[in-house]
This record gives C-alpha cells, structure tokens and sequence, in this order.
C-alpha cells in the first residue's frame, strides 16, 4: 500500500512558453488550444501557460476598457471548454468589483478557482498598481494526491511571499506564472533566485516565462524547473516558443523534507505563529491520481548563449515581433558603412529574412569613397537590395535656400543637420511610397548625449539599437561574424574611425569623449543613478564626467521624439527612465 502511495506521488507538468499577443484574443486562443492538444497527446497531467497569457502581457490602459476585459472572459471559457481530461493554469484578467492579474486554474472543462496576484510591480517598466487589485490569498491546491502552489511572476521574488507560504503550508510543487522581461544578465539573476527560493522551501519550482517582444520589451523564455534542492530539471528555450515536459517525482520531495529537520522546524513555526486566516486554505482539483501509462519523454539539452549572444537574440526577436505584430513586412534603413547601420541591417536580415530588407546610400560631398563601397560590400553579404540616392543636388537647394536668412554666419551645425534631414526625408518618402518601415540606426550613447539630428537620423519607426552602448555594438558586430563562420560585416566597418560624415574629416570624438570612456560614464550616471562626484571618485576625469552629464541632462527633450526601440540594459530610456523635461536639478 505503501509503495503505491509513493508510485503515484508523480507529475508529468508541462509548460507552454508562448509568444502572446496584446489585444489578438484569437491568435493566443489559438496557440492555447494547440499547446492543450500537444499536452494532451504527451499525457501532461497540468499544462500551464504565462502570465496574463489570454490577453498577452502588458495590456496598459487596455485594461481601462470593459469591452476589453469582456472579450478575455469570452477568450477564456473557450480555453475552459477545450480542456477535457486535462487541467491546466492559465494567467487571464478576472473581473469582478475591481481586476486583478490572474491564474484560471482549470479541469476537465469547469473552472475550478482563480489565483489573484499578491505583489503587484509599480517600478521600472511596471504600472500593475494603476490597473489590478491585490490579492491576498495563497491557497494550495490537492492535485492527485499531490499539493500544488500556484502564483504569478512578482510573487515569486519575494523570500516571504505566497510562495513560502504555499511550500510551508505542504505544497511539494510552486508554480509560478510569469511575464519577466529581458535585460542583460537578468536570465542568471533570476536563476539565482529560484533555484534559492527551491531549496530553501523543499520544494519544486516551476518557472513558465513568457517569450516574444511587445512594443520596447523583449520576453526571453528561459523557462526553468528546479527541483527541491535548487538544482535544474528542465529549461525552455531562448527566445523561441517551446513546450517544455519533465516528469516530476514527488516522493523525493517528501524524502528531502523527511531528511530536513529545519524545514520541519520552521514549518510548524509558522504555523504556530500565523493567524487562522493568514492560513493556506486547500482547494481540491482532483483526490485521485492518474493512473493512464504515460510514454517516455524524449531527453533535452538546451544550450544558453553568453551575454552577448543573448542580447543579439533579443534585438532579433524584439525587431522581429515589432515589425510583423504591428503589420509591416519590410523594412528601409539608411545605410553609411559605419558600424550602426551595418548592425541594424544585418539584425533586421536575421529578423525577417533578406528579401524584406531595403538598404539605401545617400551619399553627400563629404561621405568617404569607403562609406559607399562598405554599404555595398555589407548589402552583397547580407544578400539584401541597396538603392542610391546622393543627396547633393538638393543640399545644394536648401544651401542657396537659406543663404539670405543664414549670410553672415558661420558655416556649422545647422548645414551639418540639414544632411541628416535630406535623408530622414528620403527614407520617410520611400516609406510612404511602399509602405517600408523605417529602423533608425542611432545607439544609445548617441541618445543619451544628443548626439542625433531631430528629424534627421532618428526619423523613422523602430529604433533597434536604441538601448545598446557604442562599445557594445563592435561586440555584437564580431559576435555575428564569429556565428556566421565569415566577415559578414566587412573588417573595413570595424577599423574605420565613428563619423557622421556631415563636414570634412569629421569624427564622433570631435564632439563627444572617446566611446570606451564614455559608456562607462553613461552607465554609471544613467542607470544607476551616480552622481557626478560618485563617478569621479570612481576614477574618472571630472571634466569629462561634467560634460557628458550635461549632455544627458540637456538631451531629455530629444529622446522623447525618438521611436521606440528594444530594451536590453537594466535602465533604458523612455519608460523605464522618466525624468522631466523642463527640469533644472543638475546632479551634483
């Protein structure tokens, strides 16, 4: 009898990592019910699917319109009637006097009780406190004889939350949710932090992350299951839609516990100490365990890129969904020869293939014969078509244009910006002509010291490179190279001195500190929030700490007319760094 209890104390969980979209009620039904079927063929007891995954992740003031809130409802009761002879955990919006961000847990075709959010985020990207309602329940759910945690992304990152709860309360499995965007090393961190929550807890933990972009958030997947002493089971892809299945075994949860007496301990510790209401309550699914044969699940290895093999994949992916998600097939981008335009254009093939990528030359008296043969060389790589448009007939028009308004003054950055409008122009004209979107080509030193042209080189509609460092771009750049086992990007695009090419032999370190000093300075001052005397006790030169604070700070107005781009630093401009622009606090 005994060695029955213990052979049926087993799960075979599968998780769903799919690639949602905001609003496509019927696009996410249907990648829902495709998981449910496949699931179903590989006999997964409990399917689990992302956060909010009905309605796709994050929603904003979406979630202000009723109709909005009644058609993830309806969405939902078609994913409860497609689940006979399965149960699953599905994140949706529940209504009622107020929302919240939930999990539907569901089977056999009935709902069976809906988990809310405890720990709503409101830092960062985040704004769930100017939507949802808390929860303040951590039930446990009776599954086959097993008991189950479920909870939602947030919850889980709290050492004291639903969580530990739920695992000190007798569950043997936590199952979390989740919508955790990428940033660069967040992947690591976050495994970190669940395989410390698992073994703390004696517990296995379940991690179902969300993947795919959404307007300047990428998803990564990397969806993960510990068992209870922290140690990976099973990990989904990054960056691709993958459905993830692992057997799990119970009884060595209750073995490790049995071993554990500090887990004992603190157990009935706390529940001594809490309060009758504070309790875990048990919600039974289902008493009985499944006692269908199951097939044998095929092994997997799944191999993690390093750091910046991660953030290539993200640009790739967040270019990627941006661009098809909002209805665009092609895309136009000026190319220079430089380093940034080389990378945007080699992203973009990567993204959507080479027969949807346009590259454009635009020429002036001041591009170097090399800016045209590097554009034409990286085009022939990349397999995509390059157009030529010089820009000096009609530079000469705008120059005999204003010559009455501009007599008497020096020659400078105005007639340099008219260069760079001329071809924001172009670009913009092609656009409307065939309906090509525009990818920007501007990085994020560029953005953070001005180092851009209003109208000029940040017209257009997605800014890939938006949120990546100067330095980093030469990274990603021998990065695909290296991938691509051929110079892809032509060596001539790394040797060559960063230049607009906008006056006679013009470099960027003309205007702005070298890059390898610069980034550093950026990244301190921008997105951590050092001061200027901190950077400078840190090493640096304090006049140029000045100088490039002072740019930063000046710039803010600029950066709120660029278009969006994808993040992938910890602190990205726009919405995850929101300061005034009228604004005299110099951060001293």
């Amino acid at each position: 009898m005994v060695t029955k209890w213990l052979d049926t104390r087993r799960l075979r969980l599968g998780m769903a990592q799919i690639n949602t979209t905001v609003g496509d009620f019927t696009g996410n039904q249907r990648k829902i019910l495709k998981a449910i079927e496949e699931a179903r063929a590989a006999s997964v007891d409990l399917l689990t699917f992302p956060e909010l995954a009905i309605c796709g992740y994050p929603p904003e003031d979406l979630l202000f319109k009723p109709q909005f809130i009644a058609e993830n409802l309806k969405s939902l009761e078609k994913v409860i009637e497609a689940s006979s002879g399965i149960t699953l955990v599905v994140g949706f919006v529940d209504a009622g006097q107020d929302i919240y961000n939930a999990a539907a847990i569901i089977h056999d075709g009935k709902l069976i009780h809906s988990y809310h959010k405890t720990y709503l985020p409101n830092y960062g990207v985040f704004d769930e406190n100017r939507y949802f309602r808390s929860g303040n329940e951590s039930p446990i759910y009776l599954f086959g004889g097993i008991h189950i945690g479920i909870n939602i992304c947030e919850d889980i990152w709290y050492e004291s939350g639903p969580a530990t709860t739920q695992a000190f309360s007798g569950a043997d499995v936590i199952i979390n949710i989740s919508a955790s965007p990428y940033h660069l090393g967040k992947a690591r961190f976050r495994e970190r932090m669940i395989s410390t929550r698992a073994a703390d807890n004696v517990a296995i933990f379940a991690f179902n992350n969300l993947v795919g972009g959404q307007d300047e958030l990428v998803f990564d997947g990397n969806s993960l299951i510990l068992d209870e002493k922290g140690q990976l089971l099973a990990r989904g892809k990054q960056f691709q839609e993958d459905l993830i299945l692992a057997d799990l075994d119970i009884e060595s949860v209750f073995r490790t516990r049995l071993h554990d007496p500090r887990w004992r301990k603190v157990r009935h510790q706390r529940q001594e100490q809490e309060p009758e209401q504070k309790k875990s309550e048990t919600i039974i699914i289902t008493e009985a365990p499944s006692a269908a044969a199951k097939p044998p699940l095929a092994p997997r290895q799944i191999e993690t890129s390093d750091i910046i093999g991660e953030v290539y994949e993200a640009l790739v992916l967040g270019t990627r969904d941006y661009i098809l998600k909002n209805g665009f097939e092609k895309v136009l981008i000026g190319l220079s020869g430089g380093i940034d335009s080389s990378i945007v254009a080699t992203i973009a093939t990567d993204a959507l293939g080479k027969s949807n990528v346009i590259g454009v030359a635009m020429p002036s008296r001041y591009s170097s014969t090399g800016s045209l043969t590097d554009a034409e060389l990286l085009s022939k790589n990349l397999g995509i078509k390059l157009m030529q448009i010089p820009i000096e007939q009609v530079f000469k028009a705008y120059l005999e244009t204003l010559a009455g308004p501009f007599k008497g003054t020096e020659t400078g950055i105005a007639e340099e910006n008219l260069q760079a409008r001329i071809r924001g122009n172009f670009l913009m004209a092609l656009s409307n002509k065939f309906g090509w979107i525009v990818l920007t080509t501007g990085n994020k030193s560029e953005y953070a010291t001005g180092y851009t042209t209003l109208y000029g080189d940040m017209a257009g509609g997605f800014a890939v490179i938006k949120d990546v460092p100067k330095t980093m771009i030469y990274k990603l750049a021998a990065y695909r190279n290296e991938k691509a086992g051929t110079k892809l990007i032509p060596d001539t695009v790394f040797e060559k001195p960063p230049s607009a090419e906008l006056r006679p032999d013009q470099k960027d370190s003309d205007s702005l500190p070298p890059y390898e000093v610069l980034d550093p300075i950026l990244t301190a001052y921008v997105e951590e929030d050092k001061s200027i005397e901190q950077i400078v006790a840190g090493g640096s030169d304090e006049k140029t700490v000045r100088r490039a604070a002072r740019l930063v700070d000046t710039s803010e107005y600029k950066r709120r007319q660029a278009p969006p781009g994808v993040k992938i630093t910890p602190r990205a401009f726009g919405r995850d760094r929101r300061l005034p622009i009228t604004n005299h606090f110099k951060g001293e």
